[in-house]
């Protein structure tokens, strides 16, 4: 189970806390912000793209793969005439890969939590407590 604590005192200045970890978050100056830190799509992005590379990372591991550097590039977009929201994630590695090895990568990535959630949603309960 993960626990996250977010606290602002301040405009749209966030800072984020969990366990010993600290992470500042802000909305773009476009948007009011200071741009102190990372805007909170910019965090769901981070959080989908961490959790892709550390599953390529184990797949690799387990079948004795060398991936070299995995980099994973996610973008989120909104479809001006659907107004439909995408997420586009590529993956890129240093060292030569089969098609095979490519493909399995891809079913990986498809099957990490952080992708089911986004893929599912998830129910959101919300209360204020004193």
């Amino acid at each position: 189970m993960a626990y996250v604590t977010v606290i602002n005192e301040h405009q749209h200045v966030q800072q984020i806390v969990s366990g010993h970890h600290r992470l500042t978050a802000d909305e773009p100056v476009s948007s009011g912000g200071s741009d102190a830190g990372f805007a909170p799509q910019e965090l769901l992005l981070a959080s989908l793209g961490a959790d892709t590379a550390v599953a390529l990372r184990k797949h690799a591991a387990h079948n004795d793969w060398t991936l070299g550097r995995i980099t994973v590039g996610v973008r989120w977009s909104r479809d001006a005439a659907t107004g439909k929201d995408h997420i586009e994630r590529r993956l890129s590695f240093t060292k030569p890969l089969s098609a095979a090895q490519k493909t399995q990568l891809l079913e990986i990535a498809e099957r990490t939590t952080v992708t089911g959630v986004l893929r599912q949603g998830i129910t959101i309960q919300s209360l204020v407590v004193d």
